[in-house]
């Protein structure tokens, strides 16, 4: 750090304000601050990047990155909070309302781009040379609000007071042409902090822009909507992450999209690689590395090859040879029809060359695997192109050199069943990268409670840099170290009743149990699960009033994709579970439940912290990985969950005395799945009845929507999937038994706390720091720092 932070700050403030510090809203002190942070970091960054540039690369392309808040991410890494703090305190503001002013950095959704900002930060602390490539979206996905209990979508203008940790780089433009359109490619670079480090890494970002703003001379006769169609038009494709794709438009925007940020990003490459190593693009493969995070990307291996071929003028096994030395893979599914496809008509519309390029290697693909002796009902299912659809995944596996899941468990059901037939052909391709999260954000940032009393147990600071450091201590657990630990967790769950009260209008007792799932609402993840378990609960207590059931508090956050109407029907059920109990006289002072609306990154920064109980209880087999379930752990929540994602890695971790594991494994269902019928656990499985016909007789309202009674038959009728496919009905007896004998354990503090210890102590090996060092070896980069 060669600026004096303090030094800066009142300038910074003046310069966004337009008058003295002291006289300056929050808002403009959080963008002078920001700048400020920007200005101080400014030297290093520059010299980052030439350093990184000059040598062999990653390069990180994702669809999403979940950022999160960055100024007080930066201020953690850079030790700069008691200054800053400092700085801001001499003209009278707090630090805490400061950090306040901040939106979300709209740019992702769920655990893959959550995922995708850890590992920046992870590659950062550890000086790999790597760099993050997205789209900088106007809106993200959609601001959640409820009405009546119903999910409502709103816009989500993030960038609407300016964001100072985005840095125009007009110079770096870019030109990118479809068959009926040709924008302006303009690169947003994010300084991302590392720990202990000068090095400052890159997410570059792209924004597509009009070639011309506005059509003069349609303006000039007065056809004003007709001088803005091209500008609105190229908006378009970054205007919203992820736009709604039930319909052709939907599916040829998100396409776009696609190719958009793929083709910039290529483009920018590779004038990189000529710049430092001449124009024989033969060796870029060997300064070179990316990573395909999920399907998403994939349009880069046909542009890439389009660059080789059409501007660099290699012949196709030469551009080949690159192409196929160049991309790795990650998958994030194991559904089979989950994976990426397009119709090849959006192709054909967009892209003609890219179709040809595309056609050429499924003519290859299909010659290849003949030769090699493949049946042809084999070569047609995992061709890039068959039944009329071009198969984005596919394209990934045939040309990547790497392809990783991302849990043990996951990577193993892609060997053995979604990805089988490329796993008996390529097996050397495959490996597994377990995800992990950071812990500045998740432990350091988000609990300094937590993160002081570690301090002070390891002596210093050093594992926020080496979490694995942490297990040396699983001893020091003392009785003096447990009553620091249930302090940190009570001043922790104080925060956040009040912080609730605040936000959502519900009080809730900070001595309760708190219960929380966090995470994509979608039916594999089973909140409908949760949900039926809480409803048992209630009709429980109102059958038995001295029924003994500790206080409890159920802790929801999640969005459900605007298309996605069984999800929606989930919220609204789980609102309106919270609705019954919350105003039930006798009920609501044991129980309570709490939805907390338009969940994102900084409200998961105030939940995790606070929690007790992490719930991971996804029919087993479904979650790739998850990260929620990590972060929860890294903060002494103990979980409770199948044996599924990395869920399995965390029981090996902490062992089963310290996790509560129940319901059918991933081994144990196909057998289960030939006599399932989800009726006969309605008839004899105790309280599901009542239960399941709550949705139907008026105990609930769904306003006359109709969703609680789909919600229903979709746990008895077969339509385009087997009744109760995600064998809601079938973990329900277990999942309860778990449940109730957590919340009687809760009751042993001491024993809750020691068991709490082992899983913060044993949280290394999910530290996105380990994660990124094994993605380092694959990737053939070492770490490159500045000083």
């Amino acid at each position: 750090m060669t600026k004096n932070l303090m030094a800066t700050v009142p300038s910074q403030i003046r310069a966004v304000s337009g008058h003295p510090a002291d006289a300056s809203t929050p808002m403009e002190v959080w963008q002078g601050l920001s700048a400020a942070v920007v200005d101080a970091i400014a030297d290093d960054w520059y010299a980052t990047t030439r350093a990184y540039r000059a040598g062999r690369m990653e390069h990180y392309f994702s669809a999403e990155f979940l950022m999160g808040r960055a100024l007080l991410n930066n201020l953690t890494n850079l030790g700069l909070v008691d200054e800053a703090r400092e700085a801001v305190g001499a003209f009278g503001q707090d630090l805490s309302e400061i950090l306040e002013q901040e939106p979300d950095a709209a740019l992702g959704n769920g655990g893959l781009g959550r995922l995708a900002a850890c590992f920046l930060d992870s590659c950062a602390t550890l000086d790999l040379p790597v760099a993050g490539y997205g789209i900088l979206y106007r809106y993200g996905l959609f601001k959640q609000l409820f009405s009546d209990g119903f999910q409502t979508e709103h816009p989500d203008p993030w960038m609407e007071e300016g964001y100072p940790f985005i840095i125009r780089r007009e110079e770096c433009a870019r030109i990118v042409r479809y068959n009926d359109l040709t924008v302006r490619a303009v690169p947003y670079d994010m300084p991302i902090t590392g720990y202990g480090t000068r090095n400052v890494g890159t997410l570059r970002l792209w924004r597509a822009e009009s070639i011309e703003e506005f059509d003069y001379e349609a303006f000039n006769s007065q056809r004003f909507t007709d001088a803005i169609v091209e500008r609105e038009r190229t908006a378009d494709i970054s205007r919203v992450l992820y736009p709604n794709d039930t319909t052709y438009e939907g599916k040829v925007l998100r396409v776009r999209q696609q190719y958009f940020f793929c083709s910039a990003s290529l483009q920018e490459i590779v004038d990189n690689y000529v710049a430092h190593h001449g124009a024989d693009l033969s060796g870029f493969a060997e300064f070179n590395s990316i990573q395909l995070n999920d399907t998403h990307p994939v349009l880069a291996i046909p542009e890439l090859m389009r660059i080789l071929l059409d501007e660099h003028h290699l012949g196709w096994e030469e551009a080949w040879e690159v192409v196929s030395t160049t991309f790795a893979y990650t998958n994030h599914t194991v559904l089979a029809e989950a994976l990426e496809t397009w119709e090849i008509s959006i192709f054909e519309k967009l892209f003609p060359r890219i179709m040809e390029i595309v056609r050429e290697i499924d003519r290859r693909f299909r010659s290849d695997l003949a030769t090699r002796g493949i049946d042809p009902a084999t070569i047609d299912y995992i061709a890039p192109i068959s039944g009329g659809r071009i198969h984005m995944a596919w394209i990934a596996c045939y040309a990547s050199y790497s392809i990783n899941g991302v849990a043990a468990l996951h990577t193993e059901i892609l060997k053995r069943d979604t990805l089988k037939e490329w796993y008996a052909i390529w097996p050397e391709r495959f490996n597994n990268k377990t995800n992990g999260v950071t812990p500045r954000r998740w432990l350091r940032q988000c609990n300094p409670r937590l993160s002081a009393l570690l301090d002070e147990v390891t002596g210093s600071d050093a594992w926020v840099r080496d979490l694995s450091a942490l297990q040396d201590f699983d001893g020091a657990a003392t009785d003096a170290v447990l009553d620091r630990l249930a302090e940190v967790k009570r001043a922790n769950k104080a925060d956040f009743a009040d912080w609730i009260k605040a936000r959502e209008g519900i009080e809730i007792d900070p001595d309760a149990i708190f219960d929380v799932q966090i995470k994509r609402l979608h039916e594999y993840k089973r909140q409908l699960l949760n949900a039926f378990y809480i409803l048992d609960l209630y009709f429980r207590m109102k059958e038995d009033p001295t029924l003994a059931v500790p206080p409890r508090v159920f802790i929801f956050g999640a969005k459900a994709a605007p298309g996605y109407i069984r999800a929606k029907g989930i919220i609204k059920l789980i609102n309106t579970i919270g609705e019954l109990i919350n105003n039930d006289p006798v009920v609501s002072k044991t129980l309570k439940v709490v939805f907390v609306h338009n969940y994102n990154v900084s409200p998961a920064e105030h939940i995790i912290p606070a929690a007790d109980v992490s719930e991971q209880i996804s029919m087993a087999g479904k979650e790739a990985s998850g990260t929620s379930n990590m972060k929860f752990m890294m903060n002494g929540a103990l979980t409770l969950g199948t044996l599924d994602g990395a869920n399995v890695e965390i029981l090996d971790a902490v062992g089963p005395q310290n996790a509560y594991i129940f319901g059918a494994t991933e081994d144990e269902l196909p057998a289960l799945r030939e006599s399932y019928d989800p009726a006969w656990h309605y008839e004899n499985v105790p309280g599901l009845k009542r239960v399941l016909d709550a949705l139907i007789d008026g105990t609930l309202d769904d306003n006359g929507s109709g969703w609680f009674a789909d919600l229903r038959r979709s746990i008895f009728e077969a339509t385009y999937e087997p009744a109760d496919v995600y064998y809601v009905l079938g973990d329900f007896a277990a999942y309860r038994e778990a449940k109730d004998r957590m919340a009687a354990d809760y009751a042993d503090q001491r024993a809750w706390q020691r068991r709490a210890w082992i899983n913060i102590t044993r949280s290394g090996r999910f530290s996105s720091d380990r994660t990124i060092s094994d993605y380092a070896k694959v990737w053939g980069i070492s770490p490159t720092p500045i000083a």
